[in-house]
């Protein structure tokens, strides 16, 4: 069964750094879409980060544009996210999702809700941003 692993999640102070890795069990993550979703505590779950499988188009939301980015690793069975300038509304717990199946065109939906079920989704990190 393939799945996604999340890690590096932990502790930091706000305006600290933080950098998130999402693994497959699979070969390689380079024909996937890859969504990025978090959940506080008493709130829905949202789509905060998406990305095409070839990485031409990425949609960020607006709570962490400027501030969040998404590389895909070596080895490519591996994405990150790259959270900076930490703010304790950014806590949560974070979870990876990757999808063969959506096109470029549809990564903002990806992160939107009422989406398609993605197919790969991994048990999420938690993200605790205070002082």
């Amino acid at each position: 069964q393939l799945r996604l692993e999340e890690s590096g999640g932990s502790l930091v102070q706000p305006g600290g750094s933080l950098r998130l890795s999402c693994t497959f069990n699979g070969w390689s993550l380079d024909y996937y879409a890859i969504a990025w979703f978090r959940q506080a505590p008493g709130k829905e779950r949202e789509g905060i980060l998406c990305q095409s499988s070839r990485g031409d188009n990425t949609y960020y939301a607006d709570p962490v544009k400027g501030r969040f980015t998404l590389s895909r690793g070596n080895p490519k069975n591996t994405v990150y996210l790259q959270m900076n300038d930490l703010k304790s509304e950014d806590s949560g717990v974070y979870y990876c999702a990757a999808d063969s199946l959506t096109p470029s065109s549809s990564v903002q939906r990806m992160c939107g809700g009422g989406y398609r079920d993605l197919e790969v989704w991994g048990q999420g990190t938690l993200v605790t941003v205070s002082s």
